[in-house]
């Protein structure tokens, strides 16, 4: 089974996605004070994001839109962890070295959901104009 790279990153989006609301108190505790209104609302708009982004990244027909939504997502919550690695910089070390190293993950995240953009614009090239599939009329 070849790896999908936009059906595995909807996956990793809506499983975060639906942690927003399941387990919201974490997500809670890394949205950036400087940020006016409660933590909880950025949570959940942050959720229906994920959600959002994963539903576009699952259907073949809005995969390339998806893609660069997910790029645009992975840089939006960029502060966040910025946020968590700031908070967390005098914790134990192994919890330390969690903070600091999302802080690079989001690289290949982000590389991630340019491929999958870039199935998404492969598939949708491929793909048959609107009204020239399938059979001619039957005489």
């Amino acid at each position: 089974m070849a790896l999908n790279p936009a059906r595995s990153l909807a996956r990793v989006l809506g499983g975060m996605g639906a942690l927003h609301f399941l387990a919201p108190k974490p997500f809670d505790a890394i949205v950036p004070r400087q940020l006016p209104g409660g933590a909880r609302a950025y949570t959940y708009a942050s959720g229906v994001a994920e959600l959002a982004v994963a539903a576009a990244l699952a259907c073949p027909r809005t995969r390339r839109v998806g893609g660069f939504a997910a790029a645009g997502l992975v840089a939006a919550v960029f502060p966040a962890n910025v946020q968590m690695a700031y908070d967390w910089r005098h914790r134990p070390a192994p919890l330390k070295a969690l903070a600091y190293g999302r802080l690079p993950l989001q690289v290949p995240l982000l590389a991630w959901a340019l491929l999958a953009a870039r199935q998404g614009a492969r598939e949708q090239s491929a793909a048959p104009a609107p009204g020239t599939a399938g059979p001619g009329p039957r005489a």
